[in-house]
């Protein structure tokens, strides 16, 4: 995770964009934190407990690439899955958006169809009338209407069985 604007090509990306995108992988902190205001410390400090939550999965579970950044697409979105299907992470993100149409649905992979899984957000919205707790089959056959508006936008949920 680094500055913005980036040092190489000048892009500015928001916080949580980069910080949702280095949690995909091994979330490190390369950014000059003397520069950074009360506001982005604890937005790290939100970021960072989130993170310590789903580290195992995302470093040791299953990766589906739920939607390729490849063929001129505005977004991509990536899921890790527990090896139990006890916990699932969706990251969702919106590169650049040219028309201002909605994001497509995201659907999930890998969940255990007949449990129950609770969505918590790590950041980001879902479209009011999703469910906040729901069977994997659900969320794998109706997927996720993520609100993402502008460039360099992201949003990240967690989703944990709380029943078989």
């Amino acid at each position: 995770m680094t500055d913005s604007p980036n040092w190489y090509n000048q892009r500015v990306t928001s916080l949580p964009y980069r910080f949702l995108s280095s949690m995909q992988g091994s979330l490190g902190i390369g950014a000059n934190l003397n520069n950074w205001s009360a506001k982005d410390l604890a937005v790290a400090k939100e970021m960072i407990a989130a993170y310590k939550s789903v580290r195992e999965v995302v470093q040791q579970g299953s990766l589906y690439r739920l939607v390729s950044p490849r063929d001129k697409s505005e977004m991509s979105a990536t899921e890790s899955v527990a090896e139990d299907k006890s916990i699932a992470v969706a990251f969702v993100f919106l590169h650049s958006q040219q028309m201002r149409y909605p994001a497509p649905r995201v659907f999930l992979q890998g969940l255990d169809r007949n449990a129950i899984y609770k969505m918590r957000p790590i950041y980001g919205h879902l479209l009011d009338d999703e469910p906040k707790t729901a069977s994997g089959a659900y969320w794998m056959g109706n997927g996720l209407s993520v609100i993402l508006g502008g460039d360099y936008n992201a949003a990240g949920f967690i989703f944990e069985r709380v029943s078989k």
